[in-house]
């Protein structure tokens, strides 16, 4: 299958697109599951004004989840655009488009908020990543990839992540917040 362009939407490849979507969503949410309780899950513990109190940030982890939807929403949007396809090049766009929004995000709260350097780093670093996977995994999709084989492998990673963390919780190696 081609990519496709806006212009040659059709129900079929709106659908598709949805699918896309929502297959880089799901592995955003994987990745962000590992890269907040497991690699970043220390920075939460220190005490901040900037942070919400663990049990108030939980409640609002949904509405972080539908801002990552946004940012899958933006990404294939302009790899349609722009014509991006295939793993390598969705995966160096996502790369970009991460680093430039997560970049400018931790700036622009490095300079107006008491958010400290070592989370910002770490946001910017992780959110980035994540940008990457979904950009890899769109690229892969408006190559030609089948949504049902993509599905498999990003249901794969999702639960390794998710183990992962549960391990890393489990070991001690990286601290569970209780609420």
């Amino acid at each position: 299958m081609k990519a496709v362009t806006g212009s040659q939407a059709t129900p079929n490849s709106l659908q598709r697109l949805g699918a896309i979507t929502l297959l880089s969503w799901f592995a955003m949410l994987g990745f962000d599951f590992f890269l907040h309780a497991g690699a970043l899950a220390r920075l939460y513990l220190q005490p901040s004004p900037f942070l919400l109190p663990p049990l108030d940030a939980f409640r609002l982890v949904p509405v972080g989840y539908l801002s990552f939807l946004l940012l899958a929403v933006l990404l294939l949007w302009l790899m349609v655009r722009l014509d991006v396809a295939g793993w390598r090049a969705g995966l160096l766009f996502g790369l970009k488009l991460g680093g430039l929004t997560w970049g400018a995000f931790a700036l622009g709260l490095l300079s107006i908020s008491t958010a400290s350097v070592p989370l910002l780093m770490g946001w910017f670093v992780g959110q980035t990543l994540e940008l990457a996977l979904a950009g890899a995994i769109a690229g892969n999709a408006l190559a030609g990839a089948k949504l049902s084989q993509l599905s498999v492998k990003v249901l794969a990673f999702v639960m390794v992540a998710v183990i992962m963390t549960i391990a890393l919780q489990s070991l001690g190696l990286v601290p569970a917040v209780r609420m």
